[in-house]
């Protein structure tokens, strides 16, 4: 049974920063992508961070230069970094794990930047 556990969303103040991490098990986690996605209310889901199998990294614009993925496959844990949290940063965010036709889904956790 595939599991995305995630963990470290909260409420933070503007500025302020947060570390989302995601715990998977049930799959070959080296072999996948793993993601990072967020869904503001009344909006669609985004992508905000990737890393690849091989270690390599997208983000979204709106994200550049303030949050950071990494990735631990010995831990089989994906982590988000988020520094300068912005109010529009608001969201739940979703671990994302994918390889070919696989594609799963953490159950989100609550992000909430405000003062």
């Amino acid at each position: 049974q595939v599991q995305l556990v995630e963990s470290g969303g909260g409420l933070v103040q503007p500025g302020g920063s947060l570390r989302l991490s995601c715990a998977a098990s049930g799959i070959s986690f080296s072999f996948y992508a793993m993601g990072w996605y967020r869904q503001a209310p009344g909006k669609q889901r985004e992508l905000v961070a990737r890393i690849a199998a091989d270690g390599n990294t997208n983000y979204a614009d709106s994200v550049k230069g303030r949050f950071t993925i990494s990735r631990d496959n010995a831990k089989k844990m994906v982590v988000l970094q988020m520094n300068s949290l912005k109010p529009d940063n608001t969201a739940v965010y979703y671990c994302n794990a994918k390889l070919m036709s696989n594609n799963y889904w953490g159950q989100g956790t609550h992000v909430t930047v405000s003062s």
